[in-house]
């Protein structure tokens, strides 16, 4: 259990850098990096909790989220994980175009996942 709260302890820790990162002006390398790695963690935290196995390709881990979606109700973050992994890739490398993400919007998705994950772990592991 100790590397899905990990996984879940790590994720908070991205959005963390986040909430620091969409305030104006906007920080889009640090949003959309530590935006894609906060909900990498949190995908891999949930995916751990209820036996699904993680990859390590996003575009799997987007398969999963959509999994983790469908068997257990958690918010859509399917094309937000190809999102963010677009504006990661655009800021780093710029070879692909940055996505139309309002930051405010994509931190809200981020947060509301992040809590929708710790409430699942918690019903799979009450205290």
């Amino acid at each position: 259990m100790a590397r899905t709260e990990d996984k879940l302890t790590l994720a908070r820790h991205h959005l963390e850098r986040v909430r620091l990162a969409w305030a104006a002006p906007t920080d889009w390398d640090d949003l959309s990096l530590y935006g894609f790695y906060c909900l990498e963690a949190a995908v891999e935290a949930a995916a751990i909790s209820v036996g699904i196995q993680v990859a390590k390709r996003h575009w799997e881990k987007a398969d999963v989220a959509e999994t983790l979606r469908e068997r257990h109700g958690l918010p859509d973050v399917r094309q937000l994980l190809h999102d963010l992994n677009d504006a990661r890739k655009s800021a780093a490398y710029g070879d692909v175009p940055a996505p139309d993400l309002d930051a405010a919007a994509v931190a809200i998705k981020l947060e509301e996942y992040v809590d929708a994950v710790g409430r699942l772990l918690e019903q799979r592991d009450p205290k």
